[in-house]
């Protein structure tokens, strides 16, 4: 289980939207400045996200706006997804790119081209089709572990 901490923003009947702030661990890494993503984290770096989550154990009457709470998500449902967003459309464009040098006639490096194109673009129409079917599935959604810390309430002076 891949967990991250958060605070309960919005509440809804069948769920919880939490804001996560965005963290890097790129400062461990050997590869710092010669990776992209460590780039694109030193950008992105403590921006404000948001993510709507299911309640786990408890109903959502049981939590309130601004409760800390650690939320989770299976790794394998990441391992999935990153198949899908990333393998799928590769896969898609070799497979269009050789259906067309093979099936049809014409200057190879054309079709190879046009095939390439078409089939990325099909890998693109499924990942979205993918997303689509499987936005409600509770299976691929991030779920409330636990409050870390409960708001406390306004002490008024008098």
């Amino acid at each position: 289980m891949l967990t991250e901490s958060g605070r309960v923003v919005g509440l809804e009947s069948d769920g919880l939207w939490v804001e996560t702030i965005r963290r890097s661990t790129c400062g461990t890494c050997s590869a710092q400045k010669g990776c992209g993503h460590g780039l694109l984290n030193r950008i992105a770096e403590g921006k404000r996200g948001y993510i709507r989550v299911l309640p786990g154990e408890h109903p959502v009457s049981h939590y309130k706006i601004d409760d800390q709470v650690l939320i989770s998500i299976p790794e394998e449902v990441i391992l999935r997804g990153s198949i899908i967003a990333y393998v799928l459309p590769l896969l898609t464009m070799l497979a269009g790119a050789l259906m067309a040098v093979n099936w049809l006639p014409g200057s190879e490096d054309l079709l190879a081209v046009c095939g390439a194109a078409g089939g990325l673009v099909l890998g693109y129409a499924l990942v979205r089709w993918h997303g689509i079917r499987h936005r409600r599935d509770p299976d691929f959604q991030p779920v409330l572990l636990r409050v870390i810390a409960a708001p406390t309430d306004a002490v008024t002076l008098r």
